[in-house]
């Protein structure tokens, strides 16, 4: 009796289906994507890349530069945008506004979607598909009733007045993202704090905020990003220029006849670093492995044990 065998292929013979190795290790199935990749990058990057390049430009020779490295560099521009036009007061506006608009909704936010995700009450969906509903309403539509509200309340051409606003309407994403986070939290930890008496403040702020720091850590960029970046608002809200938030100060660079384009490109590369610095700073600091709406216990280096210590319980003696 004979035993049928396959014939063995040599390294030479095998087809090319992806699966060996390929330059530096890479699989060939994996080098497309990662020249895709590579390509979607570069076309991302280079309108920044072109900008920073302008930035140093001489104001002569800039409109005929096509060259992305200038070949006469100068930071010239940089003093002239941070002196001129009160630059440097619109940044710090800036810096004012989104780090408050952050602190406010994260806080806010991370209270609202602890009582959905934990607690039972009248109305509790609907009040939360509500918030949800309100994401669908384009904000330039509300400019008109925020006016009007900001005007009775007092709180227009206020940094309070813009950070009331952008706390509003950052809300309803940020309870919709943290609830679900908060739900994947097993019940077990908490309910370990809550016997050896804690209340519901500092199981909050002890326990869920903690495990929560990846997806807070989520939210707080996209919420920077946002505040940071926005203008009509910022231009309906405020009228004094010492208020100025930094979109409604690069259009100081725009005059009726001329454009100072050398400062202009220099001042929006300095209002781009900040949001780089967080994109870059905060997943450096507090680690984003775990996917939102689900929770990691190896990724979080949460355990049992270490939450009993931490509440003085024992979760081997019946715990």
């Amino acid at each position: 009796m004979s035993i049928a065998t396959e014939p063995v292929m040599t390294k030479a013979e095998a087809p090319l289906n992806g699966s060996g190795p390929g330059l530096f290790g890479i699989k060939r199935r994996n080098r497309s994507r990662l020249v895709i990749a590579v390509l979607l990058a570069l076309f991302s990057l280079g309108p920044l890349l072109y900008m920073v390049s302008l930035s140093f430009q001489p104001n002569g020779g800039l409109l005929g530069a096509t060259v992305l490295i200038p070949t006469h560099p100068t930071v010239q521009n940089y003093v002239q945008a941070w002196t001129e036009n009160s630059f440097s007061r619109y940044f710090v506006n800036s810096i004012i506004v989104s780090i408050a608009t952050v602190i406010i909704t994260v806080i806010f936010a991370s209270l609202a979607a602890f009582a959905f995700a934990r607690y039972k009450f009248p109305l509790k969906e609907l009040i939360f598909y509500v918030f949800l509903a309100s994401l669908a309403v384009p904000n330039l539509l509300l400019l008109i009733p925020q006016f009007l509200l900001m005007d009775r309340l007092h709180l227009l051409d206020s940094l309070f007045g813009l950070i009331l606003l952008y706390v509003a309407s950052n809300l309803p994403f940020t309870i919709f993202l943290l609830r679900g986070f908060f739900e994947a939290i097993p019940k077990e930890y908490e309910e370990s704090f809550r016997m050896d008496g804690a209340g519901t403040l500092r199981v909050l702020v002890s326990l869920i905020v903690p495990l929560a720091l990846p997806a807070l850590a989520v939210v707080s960029m996209f919420i920077f990003s946002a505040a940071w970046d926005e203008f009509p608002v910022a231009l309906t809200m405020i009228n004094t220029s010492s208020h100025y938030t930094l979109p409604v100060g690069l259009a100081d660079f725009i005059g009726v006849h001329t454009v100072a384009w050398g400062p202009f490109f220099a001042a929006s590369v300095i209002a781009t670093v900040p949001v780089i610095v967080v994109f870059l700073g905060i997943p450096a600091m507090v680690p984003l492995g775990v996917s939102l709406g689900r929770f990691d216990e190896t990724v979080t280096e949460i355990r049992p044990g270490r939450v009993a210590r931490q509440c003085g319980c024992d979760h081997t003696k019946g715990h």
